[in-house]
């Protein structure tokens, strides 16, 4: 069924040549002029030398189109990466304009599926604190056994400041994308990873962002609105990936956060029981 589409194309393009110069006699201004030609007929002879100029342009179209071809057809042998590839690039995606779609959450308080926050009290039982006070802007880190394993680096299709083991583990949340899904991949951007700053509505509470082990992620650059209860359609597919290395998605917070990926309380245990942090 692959060839189809091509063999339309060649034969319409082989008819061209005769089928123009066979309606082009016969609309020629002789005949349109002549004494036996009655109003409705030039009409009718009017309409059809708007076809043929339609047809043309089609034509013109069909022959960009066969230019745009791969070598030798649409076959790419035993390269199925090479035909997915053309296919993604030049066949019809009626789902890549949705990615940024605001939809609801489904299942909200349930999303993260066993995965548990670290607590801002045991983030710093286990990490001591990122700086002595916390205030509602950024400041600099200056813990010095944390400040050390920072490290601010293009992964994937953003660029991020965090704790080396979360660097590690976002670039596999990433690859896995990738491969899975190219599109998505593409139109990920973010809202930020460090932040040295007290959580919203509190005092000397830091954040996950305090400590670089969370990043804000949104899609095209459209940046979620805060406890809708709503998210971007893009955040949902880029959760499961999450969930599978250990992060805990905003979303199911009470006060929803959909744009927000936190390492959880688990895999920071297993980074601390493997002497990564």
């Amino acid at each position: 069924m692959r060839y189809g589409p091509a063999i339309i194309i060649a034969v319409a393009l082989l008819l061209a040549p005769g089928l123009w110069f066979g309606l082009s006699h016969f609309l020629s201004e002789e005949d349109y002029q002549g004494s036996a030609v009655d109003s409705a007929a030039r009409i009718e002879l009017e309409g059809l030398r708007q076809q043929l100029d339609d047809l043309r342009l089609q034509l013109e179209d069909l022959r960009n189109e066969v230019a745009r071809m791969p070598a030798g057809g649409q076959s790419f042998g035993a390269n199925p990466d090479a035909e997915a590839e053309y296919l993604r690039q030049n066949a019809p995606n009626t789902i890549i304009d949705a990615y940024a779609e605001v939809v609801l959450i489904a299942n909200r308080t349930e999303v993260n599926r066993g995965l548990e926050v670290a607590s801002p009290a045991y983030l710093a039982e286990k990490l001591g604190l990122p700086r002595e006070d916390a205030s509602d802007s950024c400041q600099p880190m200056t813990n010095e056994a944390l400040r050390q394993r920072l490290v601010l680096t293009q992964v994937g299709p953003i660029q991020v400041n965090m704790l080396q083991p979360a660097v590690d583990s976002l670039r596999v949340v990433f690859d896995n994308i990738l491969r899975a899904d190219p599109d998505l991949y593409a139109r990920i951007n973010t809202s930020g990873s460090l932040c040295v700053r007290a959580i919203r509505g509190t005092q000397n509470r830091f954040s996950t962002h305090s400590y670089g082990l969370a990043v804000d992620l949104n899609i095209d650059g459209h940046l979620d609105t805060f406890t809708d209860g709503r998210t971007q359609l893009g955040l949902t597919i880029l959760a499961d990936f999450f969930h599978a290395e250990g992060w805990v998605w905003g979303a199911g917070f009470s006060r929803e956060d959909s744009m927000h990926f936190e390492v959880s309380r688990r895999q920071l245990d297993e980074w601390l029981a493997q002497g990564l942090l």
